[in-house]
């Protein structure tokens, strides 16, 4: 399928619904619900036949961690406004009680999925030579390697504890991983309840030795069952079980906090002791086990959820080996942009030449990192300032900022404290950025400031001339390697400007004025979508061609989704991309008929924020207003976060957007779900030909990235109307 075959495919045949569901709450699809349905297509790609063996593996363990941080956060803010009586319902109109019942419903079907998916997948390896063994299958070889293994490498970590009235049950912090012993003295046949906590700090599946080109492994907590007589000498298990606890894991800081890194350092440790709002327990359990455990945690039947199989599936990682890498995607290495190669590596003569666009990963994130190391040995450089939203440990943008600080460059770091999991990362980066002389702020208490800035100003015969990065994802060298995202390149002046101005809101106050092409939220960026859509309906209604494609990863705000209904009734033909979460119905007659919605998930996890209007000339056109953004539409992006929205305005970077991301994204079959009226997806039809967009990226380069080869001879999906 090209993209103009999916662009003039008939839509479906809209849905009829009761009025009351066009004009009330139910013209919207339940947030939560939404995103368990993302999980399920990411689960869905393990049992995928196009996707090697290894990486259906990978996408199990990607699916329980998502599942876990839903739990910690998302279910945890609902558990708690349903415990304190909170009935105000979600734009959907369901109340947080309810939401809870339909999230516990499907997640338990998940949950049980994922076991499945796993032991098919467990079988598959097995034919291939890798192995998850039991203790009953080991040998005697075996055991004294284990024993060997356990002595060395385990013991020295574990800390088995006794419960009774002089050991009470310890606290279990967040995705503590536990044994449960029931214990018998051999002596005289008394009876102990004991505790094994799991230390993350040790590998969940031990290599046993095999033969070569096979591959053995046993669970971590069998090889402990092996060894309870060393852990507690004179006992013998008479039963077992193992658990593991989720706690509320989002964060409260002090509005009126005098110090906010101190602040952050403190919830960070309440993070680890807040309340259990799920545990995993083996099926099974010993009862007596399972009613001490339930009690000692404070916590209800409803949240137990007890497991026939593996309990934390997110550390099946571990086996994704590349040792067998005919198991795996086949290799891939990004490329280096032709122009920047002919410019000898010099990004600020490359852009110079003109604007840039990379789509990371097809273009190495490699050239975010040389553009601020340059800067940071440039002597004409002068000045940097940079968002870090997150970033990896050893970051080496991070280590560029340094190096610029202490080279005597004013450089300025706006470090987000309230990076959802990187909160105690991005505190460490920011005292080394301190003791680089650097300046650290951190921005407003109650908005996150999740815009993707760089500017480096630089003197140039006698003129400054600052060089500007906008992308849509993080400044993280790992991340960037399997998150599509876009990195925008300009010595524009106009956006210069802008950019500084962001800065100055976030570090003084200063509300910017007189924004050339930025829109930023929380002040403009949800009004100019809104009224992006509006133009868009207007020229419908005149009876001039009249498109919007967008691509996010979630759509929940309901005036941007209102917005996108009034402009489907208009006329305006949407086709939206959204990986994850969509609050919007298509396809419903007198509201949504003119809305495709289709989510792609596959090697890569798309990442990148797209809208194109056509400005009255339809898509794709050399007239349409086309915008990059660091933002989702959700309430969160557009009403309490700092977010960019930049224009594009250069005809190469426009083109490249449109007739090719876009329309591959459009185009694309091999790893793309459509939206049903009724908020679930089906999946396209696979062919051995499917068009898949990321095998087209990872082949085909970027336009604006060309060197003097030009653009002439790089594939577009789409052609312009004009």
């Amino acid at each position: 399928m090209t993209q103009a075959d999916f662009l003039n495919s008939p839509l479906p045949e809209p849905v009829e619904v009761p009025v009351t569901q066009r004009t009330g709450p139910k013209r919207f699809f339940n947030r939560e619900l939404s995103w368990l349905g993302f999980n399920w297509r990411v689960l869905d790609e393990a049992s995928h036949p196009t996707v090697p063996l290894l990486e259906r593996v990978r996408f199990v363990s990607i699916s329980a961690t998502n599942l876990d941080e839903f739990y910690t956060v998302r279910v945890a803010g609902l558990r708690e406004l349903a415990k304190e009586g909170n009935t105000t319902p979600a734009a959907d109109g369901l109340t947080p009680a309810e939401q809870l019942v339909l999230i516990d419903k499907d997640a338990r079907r998940l949950l049980q999925s994922q076991q499945s998916v796993w032991n098919r997948l467990k079988r598959e390896m097995e034919e291939e030579g890798i192995t998850i063994l039991t203790r009953s299958k080991l040998g005697k070889r075996d055991r004294e390697h284990l024993e060997r293994h356990f002595l060395n490498k385990v013991f020295p970590v574990l800390s088995p504890l006794a419960i009774d009235p002089a050991h009470p049950f310890p606290f279990i912090p967040n995705a503590g991983f536990c044994l449960a012993l029931q214990l018998e003295r051999e002596s005289d046949g008394r009876a102990l309840q004991a505790l094994l906590p799991i230390p993350n700090q040790v590998d969940r599946f031990i290599r046993l030795p095999a033969p070569e080109g096979e591959h053995r492994f046993l669970p971590l907590e069998e090889l402990l069952l092996i060894h309870v007589g060393i852990l507690f000498p004179n006992y013998r298990a008479t039963g077992s079980c193992t658990f593991r606890v989720l706690r509320d894991s989002d964060l409260e800081v002090e509005d009126e906090a005098e110090d906010l890194v101190r602040e952050f350092e403190v919830a960070l440790k309440r993070r680890r002791r807040g309340e259990v709002v799920r545990m995993k327990l083996s099926a099974g359990a010993p009862e007596e086990l399972r009613r001490l455990i339930i009690q000692q945690l404070h916590i209800t039947e409803a949240e137990v959820i007890e497991v026939r199989g593996l309990i934390g599936l997110a550390d099946l990682k571990e086996l994704v080996l590349d040792a067998r890498p005919d198991l795996l995607w086949p290799s891939f290495t990004p490329r280096v942009p032709e122009r920047v190669q002919d410019h000898d590596g010099d990004m600020f003569a490359a852009i110079r030449q003109k604007d840039m666009l990379l789509h990371h990963p097809y273009e190495t994130f490699d050239m975010v990192v040389r553009f601020l190391k340059q800067a940071a040995r440039d002597p004409n450089v002068l000045a940097i300032k940079q968002t870090l939203y997150r970033t990896s440990k050893d970051s080496p943008i991070v280590e560029a900022l340094c190096e610029a600080a202490e080279d005597g460059k004013s450089v300025t770091a706006l470090v987000e404290l309230k990076a959802r999991f990187d909160e105690a990362a991005n505190i460490r980066q920011s005292r080394r950025l301190e003791r680089s002389g650097a300046h650290v702020i951190y921005g407003f208490i109650n908005y996150k400031t999740h815009a993707k800035i760089s500017t480096v100003v630089r003197r140039e015969g006698d003129q400054l001339v600052t060089y500007t990065h906008f992308g849509t994802g993080n400044y993280h060298p790992i991340t960037a390697k399997i998150y599509t995202d876009l990195s925008f390149f300009t010595c524009d002046p106009a956006l210069g400007r802008d950019a500084t101005k962001v800065f100055n809101y976030v570090g003084g106050y200063a509300e910017p004025e007189g924004l050339e092409n930025l829109a930023i939220s929380p002040i403009n960026l949800k009004s100019t979508i809104i009224e992006s859509l509006e133009r868009e309906a207007a020229h419908a209604r005149a009876g001039r061609p009249a498109e919007v494609w967008a691509k996010m990863n979630s759509l929940t705000e309901p005036d941007v989704i209102d917005a996108l209904y009034r402009a489907s009734q208009a006329g305006v033909k949407i086709n939206l991309v959204i990986r994850g979460i969509c609050g919007l119905r298509p396809g419903i007659k007198e509201l949504s008929e003119n809305i495709r919605v289709k989510s792609v998930v596959g090697r890569f996890l798309e990442h990148s924020r797209i809208a194109c209007f056509g400005n009255g000339h339809g898509l794709p056109s050399k007239h349409a207003r086309v915008w990059i953004s660091s933002a989702d539409w959700m309430g969160r992006n557009l009403g309490y976060r700092v977010e960019t929205l930049v224009e594009i305005h250069n005809d190469t970077v426009k083109e490249q957007i449109v007739s090719q991301i876009m329309a591959a994204n459009l185009a694309d079959e091999a790893q793309s779900w459509v939206m049903k009226p009724d908020g679930g997806f089906l999946r396209y039809p696979v062919g051995k030909d499917a068009f898949s967009c990321h095998e087209f990226f990872m082949k085909h380069p970027s336009l604006s990235g060309r060197g003097k080869a030009g653009a002439h001879d790089v594939p577009k999906l789409a052609r312009s109307k004009d």
